[in-house]
């Protein structure tokens, strides 16, 4: 990948053919790195942002413009701290290629500009990725009682527009069901919007459950540069059976005669993510649910609940398909009563030990 400009040729606008020329030759390393669009497209419009905001082409840019801008975007913007890291990381990857002697940008800039561009982002200025999970600590998973409210509210959003005859019955049951099925499986947004209706099969070890003892995710969080990750995850809890079973068997077909999609759209293939992100929104208002519970706080809610009714944390982890324990950990928000009750059997049984090795204990044995 050399010099993407048209050689021989004088350009009529020098700054931005040689930026835009950049932008190509970096967005063709990114594809050569086998990164995926979605990510190259967010670099892309990072570092954008970044040249519109100081209105200066890169072969000027400075380090102290890159810290006056994260200063803008932390104390002003409030964005996330790892929404800081990941805007440096795609400027810092910029600068790396226009800075890399072996694609000629900064030579081709001494040139025409007198100037050459220099990497902005080192280990001075760069933000720290100190923990696991930078996710909000107001984050959390749902209590039960909540999220009975939560199914309650979408059963009866279907049943307020049967009785009423309107065709939007069936987007209703779609996203109830949808709901339901992320919890009950532990699967993140993508997961379940993602899914498809030949990802559902059986267990041959839990015979009970039919054709839906498994679901087989293909659409799993991936690790930068690598296709999405698979995993199969089993079927725990009856009740979701038959709710599987009516929708794909009885009011699915009503909605979408033909195609893949588990949670088909009206207008689309698929139900989209935004349309996830206000199905939860509307949820929360009605309700008069937390704000900070959102889609994934389902998945947090499906390994809380787990754990608390006493499975192995070891099994917990490879449903959700975490990679270390900590992080299975770190989703675990346990209940006050669970805490209680499992203090409570503890100190049961310490009890239990010291009074069986008491010597009025021995005395009586005798």
């Amino acid at each position: 990948m050399q010099l993407v400009l048209p050689a021989g040729v004088p350009l009529l606008h020098p700054e931005t053919q040689v930026f835009e020329g950049m932008i190509e030759g970096w967005r063709n390393q990114m594809l050569a790195r086998n990164l995926a669009e979605s990510t190259i497209v967010a670099a892309v419009r990072v570092v954008r942002v970044f040249k519109a905001h100081h209105d200066v082409w890169p072969w000027l840019w400075t380090a102290a413009m890159s810290d006056e801008w994260f200063a803008d975007l932390r104390s002003v913007r409030h964005i996330a701290n790892s929404t800081v890291r990941s805007y440096q990381v795609a400027l810092r990857g910029f600068c790396r290629y226009v800075t890399d002697p072996a694609y000629g940008w900064a030579e081709e800039c001494e040139r025409r500009f007198g100037t050459h561009p220099i990497q902005l982002i080192n280990d001075v200025n760069a933000a720290a990725h100190v923990a696991d999970v930078e996710s909000q600590p107001r984050k959390r998973a749902f209590t039960r009682p909540e999220l009975q409210a939560l199914f309650d509210w979408a059963d009866d959003q279907v049943e307020q527009r049967r009785m009423a005859g309107r065709k939007g019955w069936l987007p209703a049951f779609r996203d109830a069901t949808m709901l339901k099925t992320a919890y009950a499986f532990g699967l993140r947004r993508t997961e379940t919007r993602m899914l498809d209706v030949v990802d559902f099969g059986p267990n041959p070890a839990a015979s009970e459950f039919g054709n839906y003892g498994a679901l087989y995710v293909r659409y799993g969080k991936a690790q930068r540069g690598s296709p999405p990750k698979r995993r199969s995850v089993l079927t725990v809890w009856p009740w979701v059976v038959p709710v599987l079973e009516q929708w794909f068997g009885e009011v699915r077909p009503f909605l979408a005669s033909d195609g893949p999609a588990a949670w088909p759209s009206e207008r689309a293939i698929r139900i989209t993510s935004p349309s996830v992100d206000a199905l939860l929104r509307q949820a929360r208002t009605a309700i008069g649910l937390d704000p900070v519970l959102d889609f994934h706080s389902l998945r947090r809610s499906y390994v809380t609940h787990l754990i608390e009714d006493g499975w192995d944390a070891r099994f917990v982890q490879e449903q959700v398909g975490h990679e270390h324990a900590s992080t299975t950990a770190l989703y675990t928000c346990v209940s006050s009563d669970y805490r209680t009750r499992t203090l409570r059997r503890a100190l049961d049984a310490l009890v239990g030990e010291v009074l069986d090795d008491s010597p009025a204990t021995a005395r009586k044995g005798l």
